[in-house]
């Protein structure tokens, strides 16, 4: 038996390490891109690329970031955006665990990549691969219907009373993020539709994390290709970042060419968003924006008739607070 005199000595804290998460998004054929790591040699894990902060070579996070994404990734990024902070116990330890706790700084980047098809990139993913339910150009997407909400609602009927933080019930927070009355889709809201999935034990991280709602429920048909730690989840602060900054700055063309259509501007609105958009209003907004303007010159590359070439009118940052492109995306 300890006495008081002598107790047992308290663990030593965890040392802490901060790492930088980047989600680094490209616009190829119709598809949102996200640059994407394999780690291990046995059960290999998707990841976003990471490093860590080095204090003594780096004086800043940004500056850090960009300085291991140009060493490990060839990738140029040009648009930088701090996300937020990820730092949850259990987001990289198990239990015993005395390796040193990280807390990863996420990052929105954007960048232009080559002609070459998305599939013969190498680490460029379609971000929809992770996020299946996002995507709603072809309608409502299927996954929702036949496997989303039959496990939410389940997880409704266990306890109908509980409530959130927020104050709202489980099923109060299913209809406004899923809609099952077919109501209007919120896109910007990605990452509240991966935490209600976590939370109710549906995506593979929960059971890999030992949520409870996860293990009581056993092995399900996986909702979406899960990432390293919390990697899934900075992603999604990532896509509903970029969806909602669109509207008020004007960091679409951050990931368009030089000289463009307004089709094709039009369609990397729809890849980033998951919208198909009506083209004459599209047209209309985008004209009276005052955002692009005319180089003067035409494309023969439509498959159809020549259409006239567009570039990004940068003198609009100075002349409009909100520059973005507020069309209509709800329905």
């Amino acid at each position: 038996m300890t006495s008081d005199a002598n107790p047992s000595p308290a663990p030593a804290p965890l040392p802490l390490a901060i790492g930088l998460t980047a989600a680094i998004v490209a616009v190829q054929d119709d598809q949102p891109l996200i640059l994407t790591a394999r780690t291990g040699d046995v059960d290999a894990v998707t990841a976003l690329p990471s490093g860590p902060f080095d204090p003594v070579r780096h004086r800043t996070f940004e500056i850090g970031l960009r300085a291991w994404v140009a060493e490990q990734t060839s990738v140029p990024v040009g648009y930088v955006e701090q996300l937020y902070t990820f730092g949850d116990r259990g987001r990289s330890a198990r239990a015993g665990d005395r390796d040193p706790h990280v807390v990863s700084v996420g990052y929105l980047a954007l960048t232009r990549i080559s002609d070459e098809p998305a599939n013969a990139i190498a680490g460029f993913r379609n971000w929809y691969e992770f996020f299946p339910w996002e995507d709603w150009r072809t309608g409502r997407p299927d996954i929702i219907e036949q496997a989303i909400l039959p496990g939410l609602l389940g997880w409704v009927e266990e306890a109908p009373g509980a409530a959130s933080p927020s104050g709202l019930r489980r099923r109060q927070r299913v209809n406004l993020l899923f809609r099952p009355q077919g109501r209007g889709f919120n896109e910007e809201n990605v990452l509240e539709r991966y935490e209600l999935l976590y939370e109710a034990g549906l995506v593979e991280e929960a059971a890999r994390d030992g949520r409870e709602a996860a293990t009581r429920r056993g092995r399900l048909k996986p909702l979406g290709v899960a990432m390293q730690h919390d990697h899934r989840r900075i992603l999604a602060t990532a896509m509903g970042r970029l969806r909602a900054k669109m509207k008020y700055r004007p960091v679409i063309f951050e990931l368009m060419p030089p000289t463009f259509t307004l089709t094709e501007l039009q369609r990397t609105v729809e890849t980033i968003v998951g919208r198909y958009l009506h083209k004459q209003n599209f047209r209309r907004l985008v004209e009276t924006s005052a955002v692009v303007e005319p180089t003067g010159d035409i494309s023969l590359k439509t498959g159809g008739r020549p259409a006239a070439l567009y570039h990004f009118h940068r003198d609009v940052l100075q002349e409009r607070p909100t520059p973005g492109l507020r069309v209509g995306i709800r329905g």
